[in-house]
């Protein structure tokens, strides 16, 4: 029985620049590792595998992100996931309670916004790209 998501795996290219994005939003650092050895390349099918881990969460979820920096083998990088359109997961909604405060607090920090926020019914959100083209979403349920 599946019963909760217990993370969300996202695979970057610098492992400082994407730890200071989401610090913008107050995650917090839970646990750090080079994950390397046969166990984690035969998990992901993948030869000599050497990565960075950290694992991010929110005080108050259960649910965590984990980045993962391949130094061996390098990554690839793909511009298919740039786009909102695009098959496949697309982004990472975080729920806030002042949307506007937030979009003006996140644009003091060079965020870049798709849009400017919109209201769908009980509902305000705004998209915006951060590292590694990982698509955001800020949503507030008035």
């Amino acid at each position: 029985m599946i019963i909760d998501i217990d993370h969300i795996n996202i695979v970057v290219s610098s492992m400082d620049k994407t730890l200071e994005f989401f610090n913008l939003f107050g995650f917090e650092q839970k646990e750090t590792a080079i994950l390397e050895g046969d166990w984690i390349s035969e998990l992901t099918c993948t030869d000599n595998v050497s990565m960075e881990y950290a694992m991010l969460m929110l005080p108050n979820s259960n649910i965590s992100i984990q980045l993962a920096k391949y130094n061996s083998p390098a990554s690839e990088t793909a511009d298919i996931n740039s786009k909102a359109s695009t098959i496949g997961y697309r982004h990472i909604a975080l729920k806030v309670v002042d949307l506007e405060k937030e979009y003006n607090r996140l644009k003091k920090h060079n965020i870049i916004f798709n849009s400017k926020p919109y209201q769908r019914g009980n509902k305000k959100l705004v998209y915006f790209t951060g590292p590694d083209n990982i698509i955001m979403e800020l949503a507030e349920y008035l």
